[in-house]
């Protein structure tokens, strides 16, 4: 083991390991900063270059690029509102309220640390687990799949802002669009009003794109300023928000293993990871009332887990053969491209290279952030242009990401529609995010359900992990009622 270790570290620190690396990883990063892009298209643009290659060198060029698309996204996320990626919805919520208030230094110095730290530990969890994965991997089903999807769901409550109710009918809204398209039990279109746009479901890029950034578009052209509402403080405050990775570390380390658990098990994806973990930052915060209105907890939560769940998903990859997510997917074919075939065997005859992936990760997640966060003070200074200057910029990434993650014109329309929708929500005073969260795990908890019922029927709710879930489930329910009591029974005292 010592000696594939030290193997894996010397062919990624060859020259040609690293050089190909560096190149990797700055695709990656604007991949990630341009919203709708993400680390899919860049696989499948970049595995044909593979060809040739040496394994290291190919996996120095795939993962360096995949695993910092995360460490890019929260960059239009904090300063414009509109995610990178579809992970990075959940760090707008307190991100870009942190650039109006002239604080996106430290939002993005806080972001790209935290995405660094996640996605070491990430590595890390990687090499760690690789020995005992089996049982790990196979102790999840549908049942546990369904429980952790109705786990993030109980989470609306928990982004809905001041106002429980509303955030149940904006979460409600989004469970009604996962359930648009072909009924995955029988196969007969619900909700399609005969479009067949909508018979593969409502497409979640154009959503969030057009829910968070266009309806920032409508109203910076309304009012008529820059993004930030005071003072600027452009860049200065960067080292604050790394800084604070530190002062929140026992935050970011559990959200990265939340990220970690929630990427080693195949097909949940790292908007559920994401959604998840600012759901605990904000339930077990001390002051889980700010949260949405600039709380740094709501960077680092969700920033940390986005990038320590690749490590998680190149566990069933290598070791099954199972992606653990859609990027490890195309990921496959590359793995055959370079001569190798994932499964037991390669952890047996290739652990050297296995050992090169976890020092390959490690080693690009570090240059990624920091060379994001040289940039931070040229970022920040796009916060203080007006509207007339930034709006027509921020237009053109958001039709860019809407169209090209599927190819689509009617994607634009969807964009259109979701930036007046999202307007409305933010002008009536309704929070925006539970229809993301609904949407998302709507669709997990559908399929995974009628899976469960068939197999085991109403059973499926007695098997271990599942009651575990479904316990933390009642937890998560019943902390913050409590809480809350706690201080109304403090404020009825004082």
């Amino acid at each position: 083991m010592i000696e594939a270790m030290w193997s894996g570290l010397m062919q990624t620190l060859s020259p040609q390991a690293m050089g190909i690396m560096l190149i990797g990883i700055p695709i990656g990063l604007i991949l990630g900063a341009i919203p709708g892009l993400g680390g899919n298209l860049g696989l499948a643009l970049l595995i044909p270059f593979t060809f040739g290659m040496e394994p290291i060198a190919g996996f120095a060029l795939l993962l360096g690029m995949h695993s910092v698309v995360q460490t890019g996204g929260p960059i239009p996320s904090i300063l414009f509102n509109a995610p990178g990626t579809g992970p990075c919805a959940a760090t707008c919520l307190d991100g870009f309220p942190l650039a109006q208030q002239g604080k996106a230094g430290r939002a993005i110095g806080a972001a790209l640390a935290s995405s660094a730290v996640g996605g070491v530990i990430g590595a890390i969890g990687m090499a760690l687990l690789l020995p005992f994965i089996r049982p790990v991997v196979l102790s999840f089903g549908p049942a546990e799949y369904f429980m952790l999807a109705i786990l993030g769901i109980t989470f609306i409550a928990l982004v809905s802002g001041e106002s429980m109710l509303k955030g149940l009918i904006v979460g409600a809204l989004g469970l009604m669009m996962a359930f648009v398209g072909e009924n995955p039990q029988t196969g007969v279109a619900r909700y399609t009003f005969g479009q067949l746009l909508f018979f593969d479901g409502v497409p979640l890029v154009p959503v969030v794109v057009g829910l968070f950034a266009g309806s920032e578009v409508i109203a910076l052209t309304i009012k008529r300023g820059s993004i930030v509402e005071g003072e600027a403080k452009v860049g200065h405050d960067t080292m604050e928000g790394v800084k604070d990775t530190f002062r929140h570390w026992w935050l970011v380390l559990r959200c990265s293993i939340i990220g970690y658990i929630i990427g080693v098990i195949p097909g949940l994806g790292g908007e559920v990871s994401s959604w998840v973990s600012y759901g605990h930052a904000a339930q077990t915060s001390k002051h889980p009332e700010t949260f949405g209105k600039g709380n740094i907890e709501g960077v680092l939560a969700p920033e940390s887990a986005n990038n320590s769940k690749e490590g998680g998903a190149l566990i069933p990859t290598i070791a099954f053969g199972i992606p653990g997510s859609s990027g490890m997917a195309i990921l496959l074919g590359a793995f055959l491209i370079l001569g190798l075939t994932p499964g037991p065997a390669m952890l047996k005859d290739h652990l050297d290279i296995v050992w090169a992936m976890v020092w390959i990760l490690i080693i690009a997640n570090i240059l990624g952030a920091l060379g994001f966060l040289i940039l931070t003070p040229y970022f920040t200074k796009l916060t203080a242009l007006r509207s007339s200057i930034i709006v027509p910029f921020i237009l053109i990434f958001i039709l860019l990401g809407s169209y090209l993650t599927r190819g689509r014109i009617e994607d634009l329309l969807i964009t259109l529609v979701m930036s007046l929708v999202g307007y409305a929500l933010k002008e009536f005073d309704y929070a925006r995010a539970p229809l993301i969260l609904g949407m998302v795990l709507g669709e997990i908890a559908e399929v995974n359900l009628h899976i469960s019922m068939q197999i085991w029927g109403v059973a499926f709710l007695t098997r271990p992990i599942t009651l575990i879930l479904l316990a933390l489930t009642v937890l998560s329910v019943v902390y913050p009622l409590w809480q809350q009591w706690r201080k109304r029974q403090a404020g009825a005292a004082k």
